[in-house]
C-alpha cells in the first residue's frame, strides 16, 4: 500500500476503504508520510468529500493513533463542548465555569486559531503563567479535584489530528465537513467525555455559510457520537457577524470576565447560558432545558462560575491578578475608533472580514510557527439592526503600529452594509439535532 495510490484515489473521487484511511493516519503520525503527501490528501478531501462511512473510519483512525482516555476512574461523568470555530467565539471562558459550578464536571482539551476563528488556547495563554499542556495525569488529576480542566490537546491523545489540524490551517483545507466533523470527533472520543454539545456555526464568519451544509455536519458528528457510545447535541448557532463585542485574544478573555463578573454583551451571555443549558441536560444534570437555565443562571448571578474560572487560572498556573484586575492584560499601544459615515440601519456587520482583519492585526496565524500577539484586536460596538446616526463609534482598532491600525481601518469599514429601513436583528441559534 503506498500513500501515492491512496492520494489518487481520493483525487479521482473514489472511496477510501477502513485499512486504506488506517494506513494513512498510522504513516503520518509516525512521519512515514510527509506534510507534503498529507496536504495534497486534505485538498483531495476538501474537493471531492467522503462518505459518512469513509468520515467514520477516519474520526476512529485518529482517535486511536493514541492513547483513549477513560474518565470513569475520575468522576462518574464529564461533559464537553466544542465550537466549530467562529469570530468573537469565547463561550468555552463562561460556559464551562457556569456548568462546573452547576456540579457537572467539565474536561475540556481545546486547540488554537484555525483560518480567521480565534482559538480558545490562544484566548487564555493571553494570561501570563497559565498552562496549556498539562500532562494526561495532570488533567485527570484536576478533573477529579476541581471538576473543571482546559487544557491543550496532550500530544498522547489523537495526535494525528493535532498534526492534521496544524496543516490544514495553512493549506487552504480547513473548510471540509469530513476533516472538520472528524477532527472535532476524534478529539472528543479520545478525550473520554461521555456527553458533548457541539456549537456548529453558521454564516459569513463560519466555515458552513448556510443551514444546509451546517446542519449536514452537525448530523454527521452526532451520527459518529451515537455509534461511539456518547451522547452529543449539535446547537445550529449564527455568526454572520462577531459574537459579544471583543475579537482577539485578551480583549475576549476580558469580554469574558465582565460576563462571568454579571455584565457582558447581551447577544453573548445568553448564548453561553443556551450551551451550558445544554451541556447540563446531556450530562444528566438537569431534566429539561428550562430547569437547567434556571440553574445555569443562578450559577451566573451569585459568583460560582465567576469563582470557578478564577480557580481553573490557578489551577494551571495562571497570575490571578491578571484576571482579578483584567486591565493588567494585555493591550496593543495603537488604538484608533472607527465612526459611522451615514446614518441608517446596520445591515451587516461581515464576521469573516472583522475575524480576517484581526489576524492580519497579529491576533491569529498565517503560518503554523507564527507568534501571537496578545494584545491586538477589535472592538465591535454594534449590531446588525441597530440604528446608528453618522458619527456614532462603530469600531475601535488596537493595533501594534500605526500603518497596521491603518490597514485594519480599511478594511473593517468593508464590512459594514447599511439600509435605510427598518432592519431585524439576526437570530442567535437556528435549531438542535439530537
Amino acid at each position: 500500500m503506498r500513500a501515492t495510490d491512496i492520494i489518487i484515489k481520493k483525487r479521482d473521487k473514489q472511496t477510501l476503504s477502513q485499512e486504506e484511511i488506517n494506513f494513512f493516519v498510522q504513516g503520518f503520525t509516525r512521519g512515514e508520510i510527509p506534510d507534503y503527501q498529507v496536504a495534497a490528501w486534505a485538498m483531495a478531501v476538501l474537493l471531492n468529500g467522503m462518505t459518512a462511512e469513509e468520515t467514520t473510519h477516519l474520526t476512529l483512525a485518529m482517535a486511536n493513533s493514541g492513547d483513549v482516555l477513560d474518565l470513569s476512574d475520575a468522576v462518574e461523568i464529564a461533559v464537553d463542548k466544542h465550537s466549530t470555530g467562529g469570530v468573537g467565539d469565547k463561550v468555552t471562558l463562561v460556559a464551562e465555569p457556569v456548568v462546573a459550578a452547576c456540579g457537572l464536571p467539565v474536561g475540556k482539551m481545546s486547540g488554537r486559531g484555525l483560518g480567521f476563528s480565534g482559538g480558545t488556547l490562544d484566548k487564555m495563554e493571553s494570561i501570563p503563567g497559565y498552562r496549556t499542556n498539562l500532562s494526561t495525569e495532570e488533567f485527570l488529576a484536576q478533573l477529579k479535584r476541581s471538576g473543571l480542566v482546559l487544557t491543550g490537546q496532550s500530544g498522547d491523545l489523537a495526535p494525528a489530528d493535532g498534526k492534521l489540524y496544524s496543516l490544514r490551517d495553512v493549506t487552504g483545507t480547513v473548510p471540509s465537513t469530513p476533516l472538520i466533523a472528524s477532527s472535532v470527533m476524534s478529539k472528543k472520543i479520545a478525550g473520554g467525555a461521555q456527553a458533548i454539545v457541539l456549537d456548529v456555526k453558521i454564516g459569513l464568519g463560519a466555515f458552513m455559510e448556510n443551514v444546509e451544509k451546517a446542519r449536514e455536519l452537525a448530523e454527521l458528528m452526532v451520527s459518529i457520537g451515537r455509534l461511539s457510545g456518547r451522547k452529543v447535541v449539535g446547537l445550529l448557532s449564527d455568526m454572520n457577524q462577531p459574537l459579544g463585542h471583543a475579537v482577539g485574544n485578551a480583549l475576549e478573555v476580558r469580554e469574558a470576565i465582565e460576563t462571568l463578573r454579571g455584565g457582558g454583551p447581551e447577544d453573548f451571555r445568553e448564548h453561553c447560558l443556551v450551551v451550558a443549558a445544554h451541556m447540563l441536560v446531556a450530562g444528566k444534570k438537569a431534566a429539561n432545558l428550562d430547569e437547567a437555565r434556571e440553574v445555569a443562571s443562578a450559577a451566573l448571578a451569585d459568583g460560582r462560575a465567576w469563582a470557578k474560572f478564577r480557580e481553573l487560572v490557578i489551577n494551571q498556573g495562571g497570575d490571578v491578578g491578571f484576571v482579578d484586575e483584567p486591565d493588567r492584560l494585555p493591550l496593543a499601544p495603537v488604538v484608533v475608533e472607527i465612526r459611522a459615515e451615514r446614518s441608517g440601519w446596520l445591515a451587516q456587520v461581515h464576521a469573516r472580514i472583522v475575524g480576517e482583519t484581526s489576524v492580519e492585526l497579529g491576533a491569529g496565524r498565517a503560518r503554523k510557527e507564527d507568534a501571537i500577539d496578545y494584545g491586538v484586536g477589535i472592538l465591535v460596538h454594534r449590531k446588525v439592526g441597530d440604528y446608528l446616526e453618522a458619527g456614532s463609534p462603530i469600531f475601535t482598532v488596537y493595533a501594534a503600529n500605526d500603518a497596521s491600525a491603518q490597514r485594519a481601518v480599511a478594511r473593517l469599514k468593508e464590512s459594514l452594509a447599511w439600509n435605510s429601513e427598518e432592519t431585524q436583528p439576526l437570530p442567535l441559534f437556528y435549531g438542535v439535532v439530537e
